[in-house]
């Protein structure tokens, strides 16, 4: 017995009851067995692998069962990787409704937005939406001008840790957007990684010091009666050193019952035994105390908060790396970022910046990149990411020739080779990595006129990125881009219109965009009871309004002056003239003053 607790005592703690499945409403457990165990048997306390995936075995979809047995090799991957790229996938993008008739303007994104107002409204949504998966791609240059890609799915689920119960909405279009595209909601549901955020993570802290016991869900308050009863009655017959085994608990479950087993009798000791069940075992009041001292022992309380941070420990991998992040439209990818693995996020748009800057020192936004060469470099404008990669991988605008970068996917990655797979994250993790090596690549050849040196380090290729650097594209508002290491630059948009509505009652925001939607898309906010402001991002849709609403019966259409439309300027003209008008009226009616001696 001694002889098997040495032995296992190398083993680090969070394999132990990390592994399983996080505890959830949703899931429909099986009935809980318990096993006795033939007395003398030995007491392993070391995890083994999944049964079907060997320990060198790799795996591009990690789910809680898998993440810690990756989690060394990440860490080393991460550390030497040239640079990283992700991508995130949501349970819904923007808290948008129609009330009374209106457009509801309290999430959803607009031209008239300033960078603070936009911050305040995906603020909404992130905190009203959760993250389903994470992509990660490692890009590695091993040799000379070739970078190896390992890219990961990580299913994530929130932490039900002990006091934390996380709400999140579903949006039904983004929930039927990644069904189309082969989302797997079994391994988001019941094999999702918990996660949890410095705020929640000091909550459970305060909990386990004050060694309270509240169980999160009706489940697990069932499951856990369940083994305290098979428990007890089996220990008033079992001698020492006999054990028993519960099956069929969760990752949380499997804390708790180890938790209150250990409080309520003094001649046991639990330990996890692989995926899903706890072993018990009779024990005397002095080997009791021996267990209790060993500093890998599961229900320590500091390795309970390392295992109930879950995929937090990887996020503070990555801080720690300060290796470039590469995303594509990646301010909402941040904002959930900052929200659901550091802090909350903050009132202040420009502490979140500072935040992030702090976090990840270099950003790169390929939407920003390629949104800004299109001219430059010929390039297509096309808008989704596939789109670009498949334009940066024609020959006519990328020769492939010896300097280009050698893009290889790793042996473990072979699917995305043969398979494209849109919207799975891992995927447009992967593809967010080469668009920004054939970009940089492509401006490197721009810039010196061809006459690129054999083999160009990454390094040469974030020089000519210099000035995108920490440049998140800003979707539709008042700049183009959110500025992490500086000031926020307008962006100049076309000419503001004003719209006079007459003879045409109860006309509200929701009609007006309605009615100049078929020809153009713009931007829609009331102004007064009978005016309303147009805002568009391409000055031949204002021309074709100008033009084709010239004598419209009910729409008076101009370029917006502030001096002729602005409600508050009008009031001030209209009180300036009735003052004028009764000093005038004054003035006539009552003669020029005497002077009086």
């Amino acid at each position: 017995m001694s002889q098997a607790l040495r032995s296992g005592s190398s083993a680090k703690p969070p394999h132990l009851f990390a592994a399983a499945a996080p505890a959830s409403c949703l899931r429909t457990a099986r009935p809980l067995t318990a096993t006795p165990v033939p007395r003398g048997a030995a007491f392993p306390i070391v995890l083994r692998p999944p049964l079907g995936r060997g320990r060198g075995e790799e795996i591009m979809d990690v789910g809680a069962a898998d993440f810690w047995r990756c989690l060394p090799r990440l860490r080393g991957r991460i550390h030497r990787a040239a640079f990283l790229a992700f991508d995130m996938e949501f349970t819904g993008l923007h808290s948008s409704s129609l009330q009374n008739d209106k457009l509801s303007s309290d999430c959803v994104p607009s031209l008239f937005d300033s960078p603070v107002e936009r911050y305040l409204k995906a603020k909404q949504s992130v905190q009203h939406f959760t993250v389903t998966q994470l992509g990660l791609a490692i890009f590695s240059n091993e040799s000379s001008n070739k970078y190896v890609v390992h890219s990961y799915n990580f299913f994530l689920f929130p932490s039900t840790w002990g006091v934390t119960d996380v709400e999140f909405t579903l949006s039904a279009s983004s929930m039927q957007f990644l069904s189309h595209y082969g989302f797997d909601y079994n391994k988001f549901l019941k094999d999702g990684i918990p996660y949890m955020n410095e705020a929640q993570e000091k909550i459970l802290h305060q909990h386990l010091l004050e060694g309270s016991r509240k169980v999160s869900s009706a489940l697990d308050r069932d499951v856990l009666k369940k083994a305290i009863d098979e428990v007890t009655c089996w220990i008033t017959k079992a001698e020492e050193e006999e054990i028993m085994i519960l099956q069929d608990l969760s990752g949380y479950q499997m804390l708790e019952v180890q938790l209150v087993l250990r409080e309520a009798l003094q001649n046991v000791w639990t330990q996890p035994l692989g995926i899903k069940k706890v072993m018990v075992k009779k024990v005397s009041p002095q080997h009791r105390q021996l267990l209790e001292n060993n500093p890998y022992d599961c229900c320590q309380k500091e390795l309970i908060l390392l295992s109930a941070r879950g995929f937090t420990n990887l996020f503070q991998i990555l801080v720690q790396a300060k290796k470039p992040m590469v995303g594509h439209n990646m301010l909402m990818d941040l904002m959930h970022l900052h929200d659901k693995f550091y802090k909350p996020l903050p009132e202040s748009y420009e502490e979140f910046k500072r935040n992030i800057h702090n976090l990840f020192p270099v950003l790169i936004d390929t939407k920003t990149v390629t949104k800004s060469i299109w001219k430059e470099c010929h390039f297509p404008r096309v808008s989704s990411l596939m789109e670009v990669y498949a334009v940066l991988c024609s020959s006519s605008l990328n020769p492939k020739d010896s300097m280009c970068p050698e893009i290889a996917l790793a042996s473990d990655c072979s699917r995305y080779a043969e398979k494209k797979s849109p919207h799975e994250a891992g995927y447009d993790a992967f593809l967010c990595g080469s668009v920004l090596l054939k970009s940089a690549h492509l401006l490197l050849c721009t810039s010196t006129d061809g006459a690129v040196e054999a083999d160009p380090s990454f390094s040469q290729y974030l020089s000519v990125l210099a000035k995108y650097l920490n440049r998140v594209n800003f979707i539709r508002g008042g700049v183009s881009s959110t500025n992490f290491s500086g000031e926020d630059v307008p962006c100049h948009h076309p000419p503001l219109l004003a719209v006079c509505v007459r003879g045409w009652p109860g006309l509200n925001e929701r009609q007006i965009y309605q009615e100049f939607k078929a020809l153009c898309r713009f931007d829609v906010r009331r102004l007064s009871k009978n005016q309303f402001l147009l805002l568009s991002d391409k000055f031949k849709q204002v021309r074709h309004v100008l033009r084709d609403y010239k004598h419209h019966p009910h729409l008076r259409i101009s370029v917006y002056r502030h001096w002729r439309h602005s409600p508050g300027v009008n009031c001030l003209l209209q009180v300036s003239g009735v003052v004028a008008l009764w000093s005038l009226l004054a003035f006539v009616l009552g003669g020029a003053p005497r002077c009086l001696f």
